[in-house]
């Protein structure tokens, strides 16, 4: 029958009520035909609203596992030799049930919603675990077939017979979809490469196998890519593997030389080195020998850092923003002894001033792991004490953070801030840090470092906190600018109010810890090197043999941390500095090569390296020990402890009062001459023979000090 209205043919009918009419008081029912436009959407409806490609592709993909499924089960069941089968009737209405319960599990596992042309061995154990279950399933139902007879010995043999020749027969049409994915693939990516006119450029992969697999795999489907993978170099030398993804495996990184003949004499010598890893597959001092070495036979460097970026489209060169600065350090970083620190952390009031810096943000993340009841930001910046308090905030939840803002070297703001909050443990990270800028401003810098150091140090004093940890630096040994010596000045000031209390168990501990320049901190010169690569040049150098030592902000707050916690649960002795071992100072401009090296480019011929000469101040060897101090071991792993000669309390605090009232008067010339006298009096250029005094008799002359400011 045709539709008269739309011409089509009638493919289901549905049953309608008719209202009653008044001449007749039985309901009529009327057959309405559903045109084929709407068979097609009771179909996706079924199948999740596919497109009818999609349903006819789904269609013939379960018609293949069910004949599968049917073939294999009758090869089985001619393999016996029984009449008790049945007849052949019965046997194909066996076959028939059989398979129609195995696919629809299959079905109902989600099986069919895994791709074949992308099969992975995730899909392959998915396949075999579903195989299983829905054999399992339709052998139970079959137990319940009337006249059902195959069971007995034999069922256990064959059903592991049909299990296994089904997983084959079904895992060999996947993988052969797969192949003939991959060869349609290749074949239009060497196309589409033949058709640009330009021969694909060879490169040298080095990295872990997992990686330079997924590389081979972006360039050989990326149809723009203009690379192909002639070798690769694993960082496992002894690793077992031969071929990767069909491309020959040339050894280890330090068989470079080799593998470049090999492939020279194959007619396939590559012009580009490909560093594609996770950072940790490989030594830092490995991949500079290697990135030096095919820097000088005239190899390409690029770095792949993640293969899933579509970084081989272009030519490749690394993203500078993502450079691993603990790549540049030239030796693994430091750990932390974590229970040493929980100890002394948890459940204390902490106070961190300069909470806002590279330094001291780090600080209160790291404090803030070990669960202190309170935590005080101190910091005279709105914006970055605003910008830690919400990080941290967030991070956690549980801690209790008060914001303080103060600058240190306001002495009454800082202790109205300790008389509010008592802090147990004072963390003072704030300073001034840039050394050309405190040679300009030398009453700025005396302000801040020393007498702000001071203000906090006696404010420890007066409300009697646990422990006070002056974080200083390198700079501070052997000063010859003003930053260095005012930190010095900070390290000698905390030292003799530490010696003060030896006999004094309850006294508070001075604990300062040393450290060399913060790589990525803001001052730090890797952000330097990256603006200036990423503006194509040239790199400042102040000097070609320039050398300083270095640490990431991570290591720098572990060592404050477990070196203070060390110091304060063993009663160390008192007035040692804690130094880090940072193992071999890295000249400057190895570090700019290195960077532009990993960045893709050529050093002096992409971006070319400057030498601008030594700023003021700026020495151009650093140094961890003062020549006036005594190396010694220490029991924390990888840190030292310094025995310097101090100065009396007495005679620094008095001058140190004598700089505050210079730097208040703006003379610049004295304070100079002051601060660098000062620092000079422990390698024996002047008397120090004055008695150190002791807590007492400088909490009293706080006292005093604090008495007369508010008359």
């Amino acid at each position: 029958m045709m539709n008269s209205a739309t011409g089509d043919e009638p493919f289901l009918l549905r049953e309608a009520p008719v209202l009653p009419c008044p001449d007749d008081a039985r309901p009529k029912r009327e057959w309405h035909i559903v045109p084929p436009a709407r068979r097609v959407a009771v179909v996706r409806r079924i199948l999740g609203h596919r497109s009818s490609r999609a349903v006819l592709r789904f269609i013939a993909i379960v018609s293949l596992d069910f004949a599968a499924i049917a073939a294999t089960m009758a090869m089985v069941l001619a393999l016996t030799d029984r009449d008790e089968i049945g007849t052949p009737v019965f046997r194909a209405a066996f076959l028939f049930l059989f398979a129609t319960i195995a696919t629809s599990v299959f079905v109902l596992s989600g099986l069919y919603r895994r791709s074949w042309r992308f099969l992975t061995f995730a899909d392959c154990v998915f396949l075999g675990r579903t195989i299983l279950l829905g054999l399992a399933t339709a052998w139970i139902a079959a137990m319940a077939v009337p006249g059902y007879r195959l069971l007995g010995e034999h069922i256990v043999a064959l059903a592991v017979l049909h299990g296994s020749a089904l997983a084959v027969l079904m895992g060999s049409m996947r993988v052969v979809r797969r192949f003939l994915r991959e060869r349609r693939s290749s074949g239009v990516a060497m196309h589409s490469a033949a058709a640009d006119g330009a021969a694909r450029r060879l490169v040298l992969l080095v990295g872990p196998p997992e990686w330079a697999s997924s590389v081979i795999e972006l360039v050989r489907r990326d149809p723009s890519s203009q690379m192909d993978v002639a070798g690769i170099l694993l960082p496992a030398a002894g690793d077992p593997i031969s071929r990767l993804s069909g491309v020959p495996v040339l050894g280890g990184p330090e068989m470079l030389v080799g593998a470049l003949d090999m492939l020279e004499d194959r007619g396939r010598k590559p012009d580009s080195l490909i560093l594609c890893d996770d950072d940790h597959s490989m030594a830092f001092a490995d991949r500079s020998r290697l990135i030096g070495r095919a820097h000088d036979m005239g190899l390409q460097i690029g770095r792949v850092a993640d293969p899933c970026r579509q970084l081989l489209r272009t030519s490749p060169r690394i993203d500078i923003e993502g450079l691993p600065v603990a790549e540049l350090l030239g030796r693994p970083e430091s750990k932390m002894e974590r229970r040493l620190v929980a100890e002394v952390i948890r459940g204390s009031r902490v106070l961190v001033t300069g909470a806002g810096g590279t330094i001291g943000g780090e600080l209160v993340k790291q404090l803030a792991g070990f669960d202190p009841s309170e935590i005080v930001l101190l910091d005279h910046a709105e914006h970055s004490l605003y910008t830690i308090e919400m990080e941290v905030r967030d991070r956690f939840p549980g801690v209790t953070f008060h914001q303080a803002l103060c600058s240190i070297r306001q002495r009454q703001s800082v202790r109205a801030v300790f008389e509010r909050f008592r802090p147990e443990y004072v963390f003072h990270a704030a300073a001034l840090k840039h050394v050309p800028i405190v040679e300009a401003n030398p009453c700025a810098g005396v302000h801040t470092n020393v007498v702000g150091t001071r203000n906090v140090a006696d404010a420890v004093c007066e409300f009697g906190a646990v422990a006070m940890v002056q974080v200083s630096t390198d700079k501070a040994v052997n000063p010859v600018g003003m930053m260095g010596a005012t930190k010095r000045l900070g390290e000698l000031y905390c030292q003799a109010l530490d010696l003060c209390g030896t006999d004094d168990a309850d006294a508070p501990r001075f604990i300062t810890v040393r450290f060399g320049n913060v790589l990525g901190s803001s001052g730090s010169i890797v952000p330097l090197f990256k603006r200036q690569i990423a503006d194509g040049g040239p790199l400042t150098v102040t000097h070609p043999d320039i050398t300083r030592f270095f640490m990431t902000v991570k290591e720098a707050v572990q060592l404050i941390l477990q070196s203070s916690a060390a110091a304060v649960k063993t009663d160390a002795d008192r007035g040692n500095i804690y130094v880090l071992d940072m193992g071999e100072p890295v000249r400057i401009v190895d570090m700019a090569r290195q960077m532009i090296l990993l960045a893709g480019l050529e050093p002096e011929v992409d971006i070319d390296i400057r030498f601008v000469g030594l700023r003021p101040g700026e020495k151009l060897y650093e140094e961890l020990f003062d020549s006036c101090e005594d190396r010694l071991g220490s029991t924390i792993t990888g840190i030292f402890e310094a025995h310097s000669r101090p100065i009396p309390l007495p005679l620094i605090a008095r001058a140190i009062a004598r700089l505050e009232h210079l730097v208040a008067e703006g003379d610049d010339d004295e304070v100079c001459r002051i601060t660098h006298n000062l620092v000079k009096l422990p390698n024996g250029s002047a008397d120090i023979s004055v008695p150190f005094g002791d807590i007492a008799s400088r909490m009293a002359a706080i006292d005093q000090e604090r008495r007369m400011v508010q008359w």
